[in-house]
């Protein structure tokens, strides 16, 4: 499709740069041939003038007098050159702006090309997604029906299960249309200055119950720092991190959260000492319905693999970045960098810092 829109596009790059191109030669060619005119007629003009004076030609005009019909000839050769030369430039603007046209229309249809394949590969695993807990519910229910003993215990157990599978299905399309809409910033919530100490704080308090359940202890060192950006996305952000270093994590085990100001940004990092994530999935954990071996090996950990791709789209649409790093049985380590504000010309990350404070965890 985009092959076909490619060669469409350049065809009327072309079909617009020679329509201009040929006007400007036409009118190259009047005014040369114009000109190629007025200089003999200009010549013939002195030299008549001046034979009806002294019956000779000015000696600077005798190498250019020729008779008429020689004349003519001439002006006819030079309008023939010229017409070549314009024809030649012509076909070398056409094979050069073929070429640059090509090139541009590519370009061009790039970004739009990554959309459509992103749009398509988004609908392409949402319904991969929805397909199967669907096929489920479907076959509880015709195998219930074709129950010609099902009683009211067997039917009350049968729509807990279907339940409990739609509202799995509600998740994944709220999951769904958070990740749409977080593609695009101006989609979300209110950009407004909000206390990051605040937000963490009000994560931990959501994963808190469940993480006391677990006994596992949530270790927190954070300072008071003002950013910009949308508070319900950035409390969002971390409860999914957050929630993920619980659901991964043994029990009795501690989660460290710290946050440290440097340069013009702020760096967030979430410690887990939880099952860890292979070297090889590592790279693609952040992808759409990513999960990683060791997190499908964990029955009771259930999800759909989009918390991270979330939270990814949330860290961009705020200029921000998100990295991990991990060892198998030992945790993994979340490292969230955010700029505190004018993030299209905040770029710089002071290494020093972010050595001492990557440092705080290895002590």
């Amino acid at each position: 499709m985009f092959g076909k829109a490619r060669l469409k596009l350049t065809t009327w790059y072309l079909i617009i740069i020679m329509l201009v191109s040929i006007s400007f030669s036409a009118v190259i060619y009047k005014v040369l041939s114009g000109e190629f005119q007025r200089f003999a007629h200009a010549q013939r003009f002195r030299i008549e003038n001046h034979l009806q004076n002294n019956f000779q030609p000015p000696p600077d005009l005798r190498r250019f007098t020729v008779p008429p019909n020689i004349e003519q000839e001439l002006l006819t050769e030079a309008d023939e050159r010229l017409i070549v030369t314009l024809a030649f430039i012509n076909f070398f603007i056409l094979i050069f702006a073929g070429g640059i046209g090509y090139f541009l229309s590519g370009r061009t249809l790039k970004p739009i090309q990554e959309m459509v394949d992103e749009q398509n590969r988004f609908i392409s695993d949402a319904s991969h997604e929805l397909k199967t807990p669907l096929s489920s519910l479907k076959t509880a229910f015709e195998v219930s029906l074709r129950d010609k003993n099902l009683n009211l215990p067997a039917a009350k157990k049968t729509i807990t299960e279907s339940i409990v599978d739609v509202d799995q299905l509600s998740i994944l399309s709220e999951n769904l249309l958070t990740l749409a809409r977080h593609q695009n910033l101006k989609d979300s919530k209110k950009i407004e200055k909000v206390s990051l100490e605040k937000i963490l704080i009000d994560a931990v308090a959501k994963i808190l119950p469940v993480a006391k359940q677990k006994k596992i202890i949530v270790k927190t060192k954070i300072g008071n720092y003002k950013i910009e950006g949308a508070k319900e996305d950035f409390l969002k952000l971390f409860v999914i991190i957050l929630d993920n270093a619980v659901k991964y994590s043994p029990k009795k085990t501690e989660i460290n959260l710290a946050s440290q100001k440097t340069d013009n940004h702020v760096l967030i990092m979430i410690k887990d000492q939880g099952i860890g994530i292979d070297k090889k999935d590592l790279p693609h954990i952040f992808d759409r319905f990513f999960r990683a071996d060791s997190a499908r090996s964990k029955n009771e950990a259930y999800g759909h693999g989009l918390g991270l791709s979330i939270a990814r789209e949330i860290i961009k649409a705020h200029h921000g970045s998100i990295s991990a790093e991990s060892k198998l049985n030992e945790g993994t380590t979340f490292i969230i960098r955010l700029p505190i504000k004018n993030p299209s010309s905040q770029k710089g990350l002071s290494a020093i810092f972010q050595f001492k404070f990557i440092d705080f965890f290895k002590r």
